[in-house]
């Protein structure tokens, strides 16, 4: 059975998505002379470089307008990487290397018959009520876009001010984060410490840099060396009560259908530690603001494009 589960807790140092409650402007998006920003900054500028960092493999969660602790992160493992300062500021020096990237950060895209297809249902907290589902899919059109281009619904909110996310046919602009992933890891490194999942290649050059959850008081990281033993798209996530502390009833087992509200998300990176793997989530926003049951959680994007960059044998190292 595996031992991963939906968020809990109280968030940790998350900040309220006010950027995605005001509207933001395209072209101030697309704009690449911007002033240096830092932890504290909100809106466009703060979008933009999330944006090119999301297109560089440096993924701060997700694209939500708010440089937080997540972001600063995210900052300095590219400024290291690029051989830059690393003041966790995305300053002159850091602009200059992320508009090397002269694609725009915004892009048009039409709401297409096949994204309101749906089908479209509530998800109940209790984890039996969820197993009774047919699927864990989308609870909306929003939702789904908001995955597809690696965003918060508040922000695509913000990004099309009046928009009807129900209509076939509507015009939005969404960020142009959708890009091939990298090439074959030979190594993971999950830090607990900096709350992050690394992939680096054979000659040891990051491939992509993740900000994860990771753990908790309760089910610390099982820090070791251990190997990726298999991958599976779209899993049914098996809950045993057993393995849980804070679970209210015991003996209780469900089998919960996949889908991208799946409590483990749309992949499963199985490690050779029983019970334990890398996965995504239904709750994107809360990556790196709060804790899970040991397991390593990220964005369901950005663990489907690390699940394409490793194979059973992979090395997994964690770390404090």
């Amino acid at each position: 059975m595996w031992r991963c589960y939906l968020l809990i807790g109280l968030l940790v140092g998350a900040q309220a998505h006010s950027a995605g409650q005001r509207p933001l402007d395209a072209g101030a998006i697309n704009d690449p002379t911007q002033d240096e920003i830092s932890t504290g900054a909100r809106g466009a500028a703060v979008v933009r470089a999330q944006i090119l960092l999301d297109r560089a493999h440096f993924s701060c969660g997700a694209i939500d307008g708010e440089f937080g602790t997540n972001l600063q992160k995210t900052v300095t493992a590219y400024q290291n990487e690029r051989q830059l300062p690393a003041t966790g500021a995305v300053d002159a020096a850091t602009w200059a290397s992320l508009n090397v990237d002269q694609a725009p950060q915004l892009i048009g895209y039409t709401i297409t018959p096949d994204d309101e297809k749906g089908p479209f249902i509530q998800i109940p907290n209790d984890l039996v009520k969820q197993a009774a589902l047919p699927a864990m899919g989308y609870t909306s059109p929003l939702q789904e876009l908001s995955d597809r281009f690696h965003t918060t619904s508040q922000l695509l909110q913000a990004l099309n001010t009046g928009a009807d996310f129900s209509q076939a046919g509507q015009q939005l602009m969404v960020p142009n984060a959708l890009v091939m992933p990298p090439g074959p890891a030979a190594n993971i490194y999950v830090s607990k410490s900096e709350s992050s999942v690394r992939a680096t290649g054979p000659d040891g050059k990051l491939l992509a840099f993740y900000v994860a959850t990771i753990g908790s008081d309760h089910d610390p990281l099982p820090v070791g060396d251990w190997k990726v033993t298999w991958i599976k798209r779209d899993p049914v996530f098996h809950y045993d009560s057993r393995l849980f502390w804070d679970a209210h009833k015991p003996d209780q087992k469900a089998d919960i259908k996949p889908g991208p509200n799946n409590p483990v998300g749309v992949v499963w990176i199985n490690l050779s530690k029983e019970h334990y793997g890398i996965h995504g989530t239904p709750d994107p926003a809360l990556v790196g603001h709060a804790q899970s049951h040991g397991c390593i959680r990220l964005t369901n994007w950005d663990a489907l494009e690390l699940s394409t960059m490793v194979k059973p044998g992979t090395p997994a190292i964690l770390k404090e």
